[in-house]
């Protein structure tokens, strides 16, 4: 089966999540089963950019990820949308390794797949309330137990952080599962802002914010608080 990609970039770094600043290629997928309200990539789910879905064996995206990294690289992100929606990038997953290239992937937490238990990068996103969607945790709960039992790279939750109700969910979830490893990240809700200075000011501002509160907070006593790194270099750009 092939896979639906809509963007293959870098090396660049990882912006986020728990391999922050790590130097990496970028494989784009489309579709996703959610549809957040601050979606930084509606581009992948609502329709409109459908004509530069490229439909791509697993080895013609390895060939386009030579093509443009070289010999520069050996880390790739799969991204969306939800790559959890695609039982085919196990193959691809197996051809990274393959030519000793590790992989990350980010996923909302809301469907599973055999080929997790190989990323060695794995982050669970699940989307707080901000976001207009609701976490089915029963799903997580099954998701979380199954990585705790078979994962063989290594795993994480991220959680973006837009006010205080994502705040208390962030604890929840937290508690829920003491044993992952959380990252917070400031969520950038100026995603059409052009202007890189402006943005930069108002991100510093939260994650200011965000960290401070985490400091004043009981349950946050082992957590990371990240901001959306990408954004303080290259603003709103896509394709970095």
């Amino acid at each position: 089966m092939k896979i639906p990609v809509l963007e293959i970039f870098g090396p660049t770094i990882q912006g986020e999540g728990m391999v922050i600043g790590r130097k990496t290629m970028f494989v784009r997928t489309a579709g996703c089963d959610y549809g957040c309200s601050w979606c930084d990539s509606k581009f992948t789910w609502d329709g409109s950019e459908k004509d530069l879905i490229q439909m791509m064996e697993p080895e013609e995206i390895f060939d386009a990820l030579k093509a443009k990294g070289g010999n520069k690289f050996n880390h790739v992100t799969i991204s969306g949308g939800n790559p959890a929606l695609l039982r085919q990038l196990g193959e691809l997953v197996d051809i990274l390794h393959d030519t000793q290239i590790q992989v990350a992937l980010e996923t909302q937490g809301s469907k599973w797949q055999d080929w997790f238990t190989q990323i060695d990068d794995l982050t669970i996103s699940p989307k707080p309330p901000s976001s207009g969607m609701k976490t089915d945790f029963e799903k997580l709960d099954f998701i979380i137990d199954a990585l705790n039992k078979k994962q063989q790279g290594m795993y994480s939750l991220k959680i973006v952080i837009f006010d205080h109700a994502d705040f208390n969910y962030a604890k929840d979830v937290h508690q829920r599962y003491p044993d992952a490893a959380l990252f917070l990240q400031v969520g950038n809700e100026h995603i059409e802002q052009t202007n890189d200075e402006q943005l930069i000011t108002h991100l510093l501002k939260k994650y200011e914010q965000l960290v401070d509160l985490v400091m004043e907070d009981e349950v946050f006593k082992d957590v990371r608080v990240l901001p959306q790194l990408h954004t303080y270099l290259w603003g709103n750009k896509r394709g970095v």
